[in-house]
């Protein structure tokens, strides 16, 4: 162990990407500082437990996910009050496991800051990670070359290789993973695992063997994942039996559990290739390793039989899994909602639906979402109107995808007015969420404005989709039809066409031209 430190301590680890990566892929393919906080002295525990339920009270009552928690540090500081690490860290891990990412990494981010505070290992790992998910990945690397020991390199690694992951960027992951192995950091199947969901997310199946091979090299370790991983790239690149044979190797292996995920990987493969039958018996295998504590796996076999028209056993699953010992979710709802909607079954939906309805405390949208996007799918706008007003009335609010829904429906059902208030509605929303209408829906409003020669309206849905960079050639032909009939100046629009990048083709060209005479 000495040595290995010696040895670490020793290593550069900046530069040399081009070396690591080229490493790798051989390996693969051969086989200022604010107002100082300072620990508080040690008080009585009545005392304590108040002053760090009121900060962390205050903190965690921020009411946008977006505000600040620096500021409410500060002002504690200010006020007197003293914060210690314990504190911090209880806060920061309520906020990451609530989601509030940005919030958690601004108070480590602060405690850093402060000299009479001390980062401690899970600090500096759970740093990297906030890093990650808030999408900072330039700062991750930088803040993972800081590290000073392998031991915290050890622990955030495995983010850094994550990000990498996330954005699908194979010449820094393979580049960051030969670091990690010249390390002596790959001691555990995780970044294995991880080049692995790289490799089936790039469709670069056949990579997937060959990281298997480098950690039977290396000896590492092949957990479920792994083997979960390398079946379904098998599938994919070589065929059913190279799957199988891999699931044969699983089985024999003595310290891999198979369970309902591999089970329910292979029945997948077998649903791809048209194999029904084989793929019910792997299913119904996969029940038997069902949990009665977790409920996740339920969810799973389920959309897997109602990808085979089994309503019976997606019913009959619903059933056995509200024996389990969690807690329904809406996510569970959702679930069993979305695989009878798709087997056609809406009456037993409506049940459904009625049944979570009825025991919601806090009505989630999204359940709600699945019928109404079935419900105008098939064209029942009365109904999906109607279940859209009982939503309101009782405390649902509309997400992007309500109002995605309601502007499709209606759309094509020629409520126009509807459409366009629908559509007005959620475009307020398009800063905030990845939701983009189709360029179809977009055209068709743009034509109806033509048509009518509705020019307010005309000009503000131009501005909200150029900001949104979604406007298009047709839209803008639309749009300098209508000002050139309202004998209107359309030197906006030509200048976002040129933001824009629309080429100016003989079409577009002849509307230009037209405004100069």
């Amino acid at each position: 162990m000495a040595a290995s430190r010696l040895i670490l301590s020793n290593l550069e680890w900046n530069g040399g990407d081009k070396l690591a990566t080229v490493t790798w892929r051989r390996l693969i393919t051969s086989g200022a500082s604010p107002r100082y906080a300072v620990e508080r002295p040690r008080v009585k525990a009545a005392d304590a437990s108040h002053k760090e339920s009121s900060l962390k009270r205050s903190i965690l009552g921020l009411k946008s996910p977006t505000a600040t928690a620096t500021t409410v540090l500060q002002n504690w500081i200010d006020s007197g009050h003293k914060v210690d690490n314990s504190e911090l860290r209880l806060i920061s891990n309520t906020l990451l496991k609530s989601r509030r990412y940005n919030q958690a990494l601004e108070i480590l981010t602060w405690k850093e800051t402060q000299k009479g505070l001390r980062m401690s290992a899970a600090d500096h790992v759970s740093k990297m990670e906030l890093l990650i998910k808030v999408g900072d990945l330039a700062a991750a690397e930088q803040h993972f070359k800081l590290l000073p020991t392998s031991a915290l390199r050890r622990g955030a690694g495995f983010h850094l290789l994550h990000g990498y992951v996330q954005e699908r960027n194979t010449e820094k992951a393979e580049a960051f993973m030969s670091k990690l192995t010249g390390l002596g950091l790959t001691l555990s199947p995780y970044p294995f695992t991880e080049m692995m969901k790289l490799y089936m997310a790039t469709s670069k199946y056949e990579k997937v063997p060959l990281v298997i091979e480098q950690m039977t090299r290396n000896k590492i370790p092949k957990n479920a994942l792994s083997y979960n991983l390398w079946m379904d790239a098998c599938a994919r690149s070589s065929g059913v039996a190279e799957a199988e044979a891999v699931y044969t190797e699983m089985v024999r292996e003595e310290n891999v559990k198979v369970g309902w995920s591999t089970l329910s990987t292979l029945a997948d493969i077998y649903i791809k290739a048209g194999l029904v039958e084989k793929a019910v018996v792997a299913l119904k295998t996969a029940e038997t390793k069902l949990s009665d504590s977790k409920r996740l796996g339920y969810s799973f076999l389920m959309t897997q039989y109602a990808s085979l028209n089994r309503k019976v056993e997606v019913l009959r699953l619903w059933e056995a899994s509200k024996a389990v010992g969690e807690k329904i979710t809406c996510a569970n709802y959702m679930c069993v909602l979305s695989c009878l909607v798709k087997l056609g079954d809406l009456c037993q939906a409506e049940r459904v639906f009625m049944e979570w309805e009825s025991n919601c405390k806090n009505y989630d949208i999204r359940v709600s979402n699945v019928l109404l996007g079935a419900y105008m799918r098939i064209g029942w706008v009365d109904k999906a109107e109607s279940l859209h007003l009982r939503s309101l009335e009782k405390g649902g609010r509309p997400n992007y995808k309500t109002w995605e829904i309601l502007m499709e429906g209606w759309l094509r059902s020629n409520n126009m007015v509807k459409a366009i208030d629908a559509m007005k509605k959620g475009f307020a929303m398009l800063k905030d969420c990845h939701w983009r209408p189709s360029q179809h829906v977009l055209v068709a409003f743009a034509e109806y404005f033509e048509k009518h020669g509705n020019l307010e309206d005309a000009n503000k849905f131009i501005a909200d989709i150029h900001r949104a960079g979604l406007a298009s050639s047709p839209i803008y032909k639309s749009l300098l039809r209508i000002r050139l009939s309202a004998k209107k100046p359309a030197h906006d629009i030509i200048e976002m066409m040129d933001k824009d990048k629309i080429e100016m083709y003989d079409e577009i060209s002849t509307l230009v031209r037209a405004f100069d005479k």
